[in-house]
């Protein structure tokens, strides 16, 4: 298991972590797909997370979730974890999971690794909380 604050930006599926839904926001419809953003986290880091169709219903505030075979990528120029066409994403309880808000793994800028260009290293904290799902106050 991969934790959070381990995540980088990579195109393969090869992220396997646990992780408590903390916030879901709207559902949106792309072509015939819905989508729905989520805020999660682990005891280390929190990501934005990207739910596809029936994902989005699915799973609610509170619920923790199991990723197999998942990838951190851009989407819409924003960095988010997702399953991904081969990824798959399971409850496997609820509530009872310890987290922390920061650092947001997709509020982070990432560049190339100068020594190898098939590798992104931080650049610099864009935010450290979620700009997209503020923390409350």
């Amino acid at each position: 298991m991969l934790l959070l604050k381990d995540i980088v930006p990579a195109a393969q599926n090869n992220i396997d972590t646990k992780f408590i839904l903390l916030e879901k926001g709207r559902v949106t419809t792309e072509g015939q797909n819905k989508t729905c953003l989520a805020l999660v986290a682990d005891e280390t880091a929190a990501v934005h997370f990207q739910l596809w169709g029936d994902e989005c219903d699915a799973f609610e505030t509170g619920d923790i979730i199991n990723l197999t075979s998942g990838i951190f990528s851009y989407q819409r120029n924003s960095l988010v974890l997702r399953a991904g066409k081969r990824g798959k994403v399971e409850k496997v309880g609820e509530f009872t999971m310890a987290y922390v808000e920061t650092p947001n793994m997709s509020e982070i800028r990432w560049i190339p690794d100068p020594n190898n260009s098939k590798k992104y290293i931080q650049d610099s904290v864009i935010s450290l909380h979620s700009r997209i799902f503020p923390p409350m106050p």
